[in-house]
Formats: structure tokens, sequence, C-alpha cells
């Protein structure tokens, strides 16, 4: 016996045009049915209806826009906006190349920063994702969070901890990194130093100290002995390594070569002397602002 299944009685029986004949509307609906589908959320769950969704966000982006556009307009030429994105402008590779070259300055060779040509004609530094000698905003903001609460986590294990130690912790590390980007930018005044975005890299230098230091504060959970040895081994290790750090990634800023973004002027011997001998003491002065921050 012969039985025709449904499926087979649906293709030759199509419509009111007879057997064997396909409707045109469906060769009109196929090509929309090969289109992705994107699951829009159910606002009408939450009570809220689509007249009021679409109402909320073009109301939501017109705010954020208009917010854009004052900062831009009445901060633009106080804050570097531009500046600060771009230092915010990382990626992993470039993270832990850079940690690696502040824990260990010692193998790197090449210290100048590279720079690029716009259409203008212009010359500007790159962006820390494509030049690791850059400074960026995101390692030191990370190390400030994670000195505070390793600071805090040192407090509890000695029976110290309280909720004022975030705040002490946070408002002694925002003075050192105050204090050291007012040296530096008083300096660097005084000698005459110049460069497109001088107070964001200053403020990045004076926040790479947070990497010796945590450092520091955990190696003295290692310490086997009684003398604090590793202790003081561990700080004098990454002094010298943030000093020499400073002293070949400042001499970007304070002494540039003569292709690079910050030339404009030719630097007396007398003035390249004294811009020397700021970067040896901006160097020796970490010991002073890691000590003080260190004792937790």
């Amino acid at each position: 016996m012969y039985m025709t299944s449904p499926f087979q009685h649906n293709q030759h029986s199509g419509g009111p045009n007879g057997p064997g004949h396909t409707p045109q509307n469906q060769y009109q609906q196929g090509p929309q049915q090969q289109q992705p589908f994107v699951p829009q959320p159910d606002f009408a769950a939450w009570g809220i209806n689509d007249a009021t969704t679409q109402f909320g966000m073009q109301l939501g982006s017109s705010a954020v826009a208009a917010g854009q556009e004052y900062v831009q307009k009445n901060f633009g030429g106080v804050i570097p906006i531009r500046s600060i994105k771009q230092h915010f402008n990382v990626s992993n590779s470039y993270v832990l190349r850079k940690l690696k070259l502040i824990v260990f300055p010692w193998t790197h060779k090449s210290w100048s920063r590279k720079v690029l040509r716009t259409e203008n004609g212009q010359t500007e530094w790159q962006s820390p994702r494509e030049d690791v000698n850059s400074p960026d905003l995101y390692i030191p903001l990370m190390a400030f969070v994670t000195y505070v609460l390793v600071s805090a986590f040192h407090s509890g294990l000695n029976s110290r901890f309280r909720p004022a130690v975030l705040g002490e912790s946070a408002s002694s590390a925002l003075g050192v990194v105050i204090v050291d980007f007012l040296f530096v930018y008083v300096c660097c005044y005084l000698l005459n130093v110049q460069g497109s975005s001088q107070v964001v890299d200053i403020i990045a230098y004076s926040g790479y100290k947070f990497v010796g230091v945590i450092f520091t504060i955990l190696s003295n959970y290692l310490n086997i002995t009684t003398s604090n040895s590793l202790y003081y081994v561990v700080f004098l290790y990454f002094f010298l390594a943030n000093a020499l750090f400073l002293l070949r990634s400042l001499r970007s800023l304070v002494l540039p070569d003569a292709a690079s973004a910050n030339s404009t002027a030719t630097v007396s011997p007398a003035n390249r002397r004294r811009r020397i001998s700021f970067l040896f003491l901006e160097a020796v002065c970490q010991i002073v602002y890691m000590f003080w921050l260190v004792r937790v």
C-alpha cells in the first residue's frame, strides 16, 4: 500500500492555483528569513512600553552627549582630556612589558620614545599601546588602588584594621604623589622644560613607585628570619630600580632629542647640566617617598 506523508502532500498541493504551484509570496519571504535574529529586551515585563523605552534611551543619549560637550567646552583647556585618553590606551601585552621594565630596568636597552607624525606635519608621542617607553595612567592607578588594599590587609593581619585605614592610606599615598608632582613640575618650569602632555606624563611617572612599594610590603611576609634582612634588601632593590627607571624615562621629558615631539628649542650647556642634576635629585628623592609609603 502506498501512503502519502503530509509533507509530500503539502509540497504537491500548493494553494488556490492548483497542485505543484508555489505561491509568489514564498519567493518574496525567502531573503527575509536569512536575516540574523537580534534579541530585544522585554521591557513590557517590567511594566514599560516601547514608546517609554525609546524616549528614555533618546533622553539618556542626549544627556550624555550634552555632558561631554559641556566638559570639553569648559574644561578642555584646563584638563587635557585627549591626553588622558591617550594615556589609558594600553593593551595586555603592554602592561606585562611595562611591569617587566619597572621591575627589571637593568635589562632594557632602548629608552627613546617613538614619535608619530600627523597628516599636518606635526609630531606627537605614540600611545602606550605602540610604545613601551611611553608613560601610561593605567598601571599607576591600579598600583595606587592595590597599595591601599595591601595596606588595609597588612593592618588587618596585625590586628590594627579599622575602616579609617583605607582613607588614611589613600590620603598618604595621594599626598606623596602630589609632593612628587609639584617638585618635578616646578623644576621643569624653572628649567624651561616644555611639552605637550607634560602634566599627565609627570603624574604617570609619579605613580610607578607604587609597584616597588607593593612588592616591598609583601616581602615582609616571606621573611623567615627575625632581622628583616629580606625586607630591607627588597626595599633597596626597588628603590634603585625605580630610581634608574625615572632617571632614564624622565630624560625624554627633560632632555628631549632633536627629533622628538618636545624638542622646540636648543638647550644650552649650562641649562643641560642643571637638568641632569635635577634628574639625579629626583631619582634620589624616591628613597624618601618609598620609605614613607612602606611604613604601613
